[in-house]
């Protein structure tokens, strides 16, 4: 998240709500990009879900997907440089779980909007009633 996360939680909390903000995203830009595709007459709904999860991933998490990456791949040469670094996260000890639960709720967010835009509820809606 490129945002100031300040006023997130720590820890699970953190996590969950993370996560749920990375869920709208890909709800929203399922819905977006599920929109153009209709109106530009293109069939095809997983190039629009993947660019919907991709999307998501990167405007929602994207900052703390790279702060996880930069932490375990960039050799630190000193300890003023780490320290500069993880001054800069929020949340430092939960980060793999931000990232982990912002993957999730992509995934959650683009199948609900990929089941409520594409109207495949209203055919398994009507098979339970049967």
């Amino acid at each position: 998240m490129f945002f100031d996360k300040s006023w997130m939680g720590y820890g699970m909390v953190g996590a969950l709500q993370a996560g749920a903000i990375v869920a709208v995203l890909g709800f929203a830009l399922f819905g977006l990009l599920h929109r153009l595709g209709r109106d530009s007459g293109r069939k095809h709904v997983a190039v629009e879900i993947s660019w919907a999860f991709l999307l998501a991933v990167l405007l929602g998490g994207g900052g703390d997907v790279w702060d996880l990456c930069y932490l375990n791949f960039v050799p630190v040469e000193s300890i003023q440089t780490l320290q500069l670094r993880l001054a800069s996260v929020h949340d430092p000890d939960s980060l793999g779980t931000r990232v982990m639960f912002a993957l999730i709720g992509a995934v959650v967010g683009v199948y609900l909007g990929w089941e409520l835009f594409t109207g495949h509820w209203r055919a398994r809606l009507a098979s339970l009633r049967k």
